[in-house]
């Protein structure tokens, strides 16, 4: 078998995350990014937006903005204006965190088995 040059290369690091960010302060800003992510609760639902599975993703750039991709149980919550903010300020006040953006999406929609355990547990499902 040859080599064609006009064949694309597959580039066996595509999906490798690196940061300039040290590991040690990665593993810090992470870990307080979550707890300050499980200071948010759903005003309806006594169990905290992490555990409830309402955050998608967890992106923190290179130059410690975070950016968040969240949705809600359901599109009609009556907080759904006010609960990206309430995540903004929280992440925000993270020491070391530049800035947050909250992007909000119902794609996949929020289901009960996103849930974790101790959410299950707080509302009594489990």
């Amino acid at each position: 078998m040859s080599v064609d040059d006009s064949e694309a290369k597959i580039d066996v690091r595509e999906g490798i995350v690196t940061s300039s960010i040290p590991t040690q302060e990665l593993a810090r800003l992470s870990d307080d990014v979550v707890s300050a992510l499980k200071s948010v609760y759903d005003p309806e639902i006594p169990a905290d937006i992490f555990e409830l599975g309402l955050i998608y993703k967890i992106d923190i750039e290179d130059d410690r903005m975070v950016k968040i991709m969240m949705t809600l149980t359901a599109p009609g919550c009556p907080v759904a204006g006010e609960m990206p903010g309430w995540v903004e300020n929280a992440v925000g006040a993270v020491e070391g965190v530049s800035g947050v953006e909250v992007e909000m999406t119902f794609d996949p929609p929020w289901t009960p088995d996103r849930m974790s355990e101790e959410a299950q547990v707080a509302v009594g499902w489990y």
